[in-house]
């Protein structure tokens, strides 16, 4: 086992994910932290009717917010908290329309016939606050963005397989960067970790702001 400096060992800050994702919950494990997720159960389309027209960053932060303030008046409501608490949430912008997740075939189909030899903008908004000694305390929160550039010889036989596997029905955009979407696309340009749904750089910024060494996080 690798040595661990004792100022970080001393220093150990929780981060609990209000989110169930799993591309979130293995981007975290992959840099080191363990999170606790724990599930919002936050009506996304209530929270965006009452908030009205938003911007693409404004709409994925907003949602991004109302998780994370969801889970954490839980979490001390029941005596349990005691760390950071992170909501995430993500859209794709394509022609001028924010897309979440397409839930239908066809709707998935529809949306990889046009965007396919073309490119578009992945949003994902984050919001951390502090709940560190059992309370809500400060939060601070923004929004990322990525362009993502589609493959223009996908065909029909691979798009039918794709949706098939159920994997682009319950992901922004109706793709994925980290499992079998990965293939369908030819760049990235931004942070790879927005199009996942959590920009690691970012996270790592609102962590910092809010008084918290990264290092602490670290748990794996």
């Amino acid at each position: 086992m690798s040595p661990i400096l004792p100022s970080i060992e001393g220093a150990r800050v929780r981060l609990y994910l209000a989110s169930t994702s799993p591309a979130r919950l293995a981007t975290l494990r992959a840099v080191g932290i363990e999170p606790e997720p724990v599930p919002s159960h936050v009506d996304e389309d209530a929270v965006a009717q009452a908030a009205g027209p938003l911007g693409p960053a404004e709409f994925v932060t907003l949602l991004a917010r109302a998780k994370a303030e969801a889970v954490a008046e839980r979490l001390v409501d029941a005596g349990g908290v005691d760390g950071l608490v992170l909501g995430g949430d993500s859209a794709f912008e394509f022609d001028g329309t924010l897309h979440g997740k397409p839930h239908l075939p066809e709707t998935a189909r529809e949306r990889w016939h046009a965007q396919r030899g073309r490119s578009g903008v992945l949003h994902s908004g984050h919001w951390l606050i502090d709940a560190r000694g059992g309370q809500v305390g400060r939060a601070v929160g923004g929004a990322t963005a990525a362009t993502v550039h589609f493959a223009s010889d996908i065909d029909d036989d691979e798009l039918d397989a794709y949706i098939a596997t159920g994997e682009p029905l319950e992901v922004a955009g109706a793709f994925t960067i980290d499992s079998k979407g990965a293939g369908f696309i030819d760049r990235i340009e931004g942070d790879p970790h927005t199009v996942v749904g959590l920009s690691v750089p970012y996270l790592r910024t609102l962590v910092r702001q809010l008084g918290v060494e990264w290092p602490s996080l670290w748990s794996r």
